[in-house]
């Protein structure tokens, strides 16, 4: 073999593993971003971003319309993404029901103060109940449909979520509604079914602009959800304070 074809050879040979070099760096860097995309951090923010598009679609345009496809094109990802972070529409829900439930117990427990009416409990968790536009519709869809769709390790880990969002607001309440533990404890719960049956009164052909007789105002006005909830939240009130005082 001549000089010159060993240098050729050699500088062929370099060629080849500077290529070589490259090509690996370039995967290895490829690997890294890939490990760090796919962190628990970056995850956690990618489903916190998909729960806050969910929220707004839904806002938007109500429950039965949401869809899916729908919500993946707004977020910006493909079908597949969502389902990677909730393997059903029901479970997408659940979990905006739970954080609208957080949500409303930290705003509902703010506005107690000590030793509060029956009825300024009841209003204050009605108006809270109703401003979070996301809370009230999720529960009343709660048990008879978004529930049906979830894995039951899924379901266990809901209901957890509600025991717990009951102690922490059962707490307060017995100090404003001067109860013990277990019957404020009673009082919160019982709030949540009061509150489904209540709002569907509202579930009717709106009237507003209509010209009804007084008497059929009369009527429709009974039935409208914050009075038909707060009389009878006081009621229930009034009666477990009631039953407790008559085992004394």
């Amino acid at each position: 073999m001549t000089n010159g074809q060993l240098l050729l050879k050699i500088r062929q040979s370099l060629i080849h593993q500077s290529i070589k070099t490259i090509v690996e760096t370039l995967m290895n860097s490829v690997a890294v971003f890939n490990q760090r995309a796919r962190s628990p951090e970056q995850k956690e923010k990618r489903r916190r971003a998909l729960l806050e598009a969910a929220e707004t679609y839904f806002l938007e345009v109500g429950y039965e319309a949401c869809s899916m496809a729908k919500l993946a094109k707004r977020a910006g990802v493909v079908k597949g993404t969502l389902y990677l972070h909730f393997k059903t529409r029901e479970e997408l829900f659940l979990t905006l029901y739970e954080q609208s439930l957080i949500r409303w117990s930290q705003v509902f427990i703010g506005c107690l103060s000590d030793s509060m009416t029956s009825k300024a409990y009841a209003q204050m968790l009605y108006r809270t109940a109703i401003s979070d536009g996301a809370f009230l519709p999720l529960l009343i869809r709660l048990e008879h449909i978004i529930e049906h769709n979830v894995e039951i390790p899924r379901l266990i880990k809901s209901k957890r979520v509600f025991i717990r969002q009951v102690e922490a607001v059962a707490a307060p309440t017995s100090t404003s509604l001067n109860l013990s533990k277990a019957q404020a404890s009673e009082v919160v719960k019982t709030m949540g079914v009061l509150l489904i049956g209540a709002t569907r009164a509202d579930q009717g052909p709106s009237l507003d602009n209509e010209a009804l007789p007084e008497d059929v105002q009369e009527l429709i006005a009974s039935f409208s959800s914050e009075p038909l909830f707060v009389k009878n939240a006081v009621r229930i009130i009034e009666g477990i304070r009631a039953e407790a005082a008559s085992t004394i």
